[in-house]
């Protein structure tokens, strides 16, 4: 599991048990079950109205996701990338066919496969940017499907507030505080769900999902930038370096920005690595 989302998991199930052990004479007033399903049921049932089958059917997939410890692997990308780009410096191409199935980035494997097919560099770097721009647009649409549902989850809370309160104007008069309270239960609680469902899973899913993605592009424009320094036969020590630098520039780029203000002369613009063509950014 994802060391984090379980940190955020644990701290959660403790703060919300010691907010009601600790405020409530009576915590199971906090267990309402018509409250739940008022802003569960809406929730999906918005959600569905909103999109198509396969989508919502995705999201215990994308949950699963953000609870699994996901890495990368760019160190052993850049490897395999340079040991590929060494045999393509020896005019070898029947050895780097062979050394394809070996490749473990799909990524990396269809741009390797496109230059020992001699396709040109530029449709080489611009099917690949498609790629990238096809795969950010896809993560992101399902990072937005968690943000829509933390939208819903608040208003159908209110919506059973609103329920809730509607039976109580029908009850007050008859002065039974038993069945005015629990009426007065039901439209406090669903706010309460609403709230603490958007807050505690769906946006920080959306965000975790986005923050992924940021991840995924990074290295794929590392993979773009040696799929052109191959295209261009450039050194394999050069371009180990120089993807090794890459990665680090962008690791250090993110580490300055939730640090703090950036250093003079140290904007976004990053420095154009060697061999990259002009015009294009990772």
């Amino acid at each position: 599991m994802n060391p984090s989302t379980l940190i955020g998991m644990v701290a959660s199930v403790v703060l919300l048990g010691v907010l009601i052990l600790f405020a409530a004479d009576d915590p199971w007033l906090f267990i309402d079950w018509p409250s739940i399903g008022i802003v569960l049921v809406g929730t999906m049932a918005a959600t569905f109205l909103s999109y198509p089958m396969g989508e919502v059917l995705r999201v215990f997939k994308l949950i699963g996701t953000v609870m699994r410890n996901e890495r990368l692997y760019t160190e052993r990308d850049i490897e395999e990338l340079v040991d590929v780009s060494r045999l393509w410096m020896r005019d070898d191409p029947v050895m780097v066919e062979k050394a394809l199935p070996r490749i473990s980035n799909p990524f990396l494997r269809t741009g390797v496969q496109l230059v020992i097919d001699r396709i040109p560099e530029e449709d080489i770097l611009d099917l690949l940017q498609w790629r990238i721009s096809r795969m950010k647009a896809k993560e992101a649409a399902e990072a937005q499907l968690f943000r829509v549902m933390a939208s819903y989850a608040p208003a159908f809370g209110m919506i059973g507030t609103l329920v809730g309160l509607i039976n109580l104007m029908d009850v007050i008069a008859s002065g039974d505080l038993v069945v005015i309270g629990k009426h007065l239960a039901v439209a406090l609680m669903t706010t309460f769900y609403g709230i603490l469902l958007a807050n505690l899973v769906f946006k920080p899913v959306a965000v975790k999902l986005e923050r992924r993605t940021e991840q995924r592009i990074v290295l794929m424009n590392m993979v773009l930038q040696g799929i052109s320094m191959m295209c261009a036969r450039r050194s394999p020590s050069l371009m180990r370096e120089t993807l090794n630098s890459f990665v680090a520039h962008r690791e250090d780029e993110i580490r300055d920005t939730a640090s703090g203000p950036t250093a003079p002369g140290g904007g976004a613009g990053a420095p154009r690595a060697p061999g990259r063509p002009e015009g294009r950014t990772p």
